[in-house]
């Protein structure tokens, strides 16, 4: 394979294979951590910074929008290293002839989505490319925030015994875009789980010193940031099927068309990997939904096992082939 294909963007084995061809050039300790955003120490401060560009295909969808996705995506990164989102920027690349209306809407959404998470577009650029050149509107962002508890380090790696929980139901947001991009008319009333977790990760951090690790499973969805945790972490994972929770609507859809809901995207979730001693205050903190679906373990290094409701056992590989490209 010697040029790029949409699966190189699917969260799965060859858009790591081919993050890992790019950062061989620009190789250092804190991006080879590979996390959702780096941790940089400034003088005697402690912060997250991150960048992300959202391409998703409709630009509206029941339940969000590209720019609402593009604030809430931001700052669920920075979330994810326990810390406090606070600043964000913004770059437009704007395909000519798009109507002033749509970009009203987009840019209204992301006013929204920043007082909703109580952060601040604080710089930005605009780029206008020939009609053809792109796909309607792309975004970009950067975000900064601080972590305040200098003696706590939510780092990139999961530790032996961690259990496993996560903050609701998975595959809303993967099955509400497709939904709408292929008009395939399914009245489930499915929409996308596209919110800010800062305040579900902040409640976690402040309760406890153990959590070894957050991530949100978007792109790949559950088993493909699975997968990621196990690899880095160099352990194996074991998940419940009976505890993993999904939405009778989302699941209809994916028996239907054929899709696994453990891959499908998600961007209103997140797995939070903490102690047994700690486990119970930190489900207690994230809220009614979250659940522990699972644990690391010595067995098996480097692999996920999904332990199923009749009492067997399988390996969740990574995701091989495109199942939704430009979700995010």
């Amino acid at each position: 394979m010697d040029r790029i294909t949409l699966a190189h963007g699917n969260g799965g084995r060859l858009m790591h294979e081919l993050i890992d061809r790019l950062c061989l050039e620009f190789s250092n300790s804190i991006l080879d951590e590979m996390a959702d955003a780096a941790e940089l120490k400034l003088g005697k401060n402690r912060i997250a910074f991150t960048t992300d560009s959202y391409v998703v295909k409709p630009l509206f969808f029941p339940g969000g929008d590209i720019g609402r996705l593009a604030v809430f995506g931001t700052v669920n990164d920075i979330s994810m290293r326990g810390a406090r989102p606070l600043y964000i920027s913004l770059a437009f690349i704007i395909e000519e002839g798009l109507e002033l209306s749509i970009l009203d809407r987009i840019t209204r959404s992301i006013a929204e989505a920043s007082r909703r998470a109580r952060v601040r577009v604080v710089t930005g650029d605009i780029k206008v490319v020939e009609k053809g050149s792109a796909d309607k509107i792309f975004i970009n962002t950067s975000g900064i925030g601080v972590i305040e508890d200098l003696r706590r380090k939510i780092g990139a790696k999961a530790k032996e015994g961690d259990l496993i929980l996560i903050n609701g139901s998975i595959a809303e947001h993967g099955m509400a875009v497709l939904n709408a991009r292929e008009k395939l008319g399914f009245a489930s009333g499915i929409k996308s789980d596209c919110r800010n977790l800062n305040f579900e990760t902040g409640r976690c951090v402040a309760i406890s010193d153990t959590i070894s690790i957050m991530r949100d499973p978007t792109r790949g969805g559950l088993a493909g940031t699975l997968n990621e945790i196990a690899r880095s972490s160099n352990l194996g994972i074991e998940i419940y099927e009976k505890d993993i929770p999904i939405k009778p609507g989302v699941k209809k859809i994916c028996d239907i068309l054929g899709f696994d809901p453990l891959y499908v995207a998600n961007e209103g979730k997140f797995l939070c990997f903490v102690s047994k001693k700690d486990a119970a205050k930190v489900k207690k903190a994230i809220g009614k939904n979250a659940r522990v679906i699972g644990e690391t373990v010595t067995a098996h290094k480097k692999e996920v096992h999904l332990k199923t409701e009749i009492g067997s056992s399988r390996i969740l590989l990574p995701l091989e082939s495109d199942q939704l490209p430009r979700i995010c």
